[in-house]
């Protein structure tokens, strides 16, 4: 049997550096490696983010901003109080939903989105 690690998780974007800043601004990761605002790879604990520039076949410009409807989200386990994490992305002008969490589950959770629609959530053991 092969043992497997997740090592990347590529988003493709339609402006890497827009994305790059904020997730190296808001979520004070590392970036490890950028090419000319086509590829992006950023250390996210455990695991890297990267962010490749989508093929111009994918979207149209004349649309305005990219928004790409996808089915990803991608978790960051803090430590430091949910609430105040939250609001201090609000201030940073992040769209944040309400914080929740469920029967028998041991964390707070908050979704948010980043500039071109992916969802993230931060969570906090409770």
């Amino acid at each position: 049997m092969f043992k497997f690690s997740l090592d990347t998780i590529i988003f493709y974007v339609q402006n890497v550096d827009l994305l790059r800043a904020f997730y190296s601004d808001v979520f004070n990761l590392h970036i490890i490696e950028e090419y000319e605002s086509t590829w992006a790879l950023l250390q996210a604990g455990h695991c890297n983010l990267g962010l490749h520039k989508i093929g111009a076949q994918y979207w149209d410009e004349s649309k305005g901003t990219f928004k790409f409807d996808n089915n990803t989200k991608i978790v960051f386990e803090i430590e430091e109080d949910i609430n105040q994490v939250r609001e201090q992305l609000i201030n940073k002008g992040v769209a944040m939903r309400e914080i929740k969490t469920f029967d028998d589950y041991a964390y707070w959770l908050c979704d948010g989105e980043d500039p071109e629609g992916n969802v993230f959530q931060i969570k906090q053991r409770k």
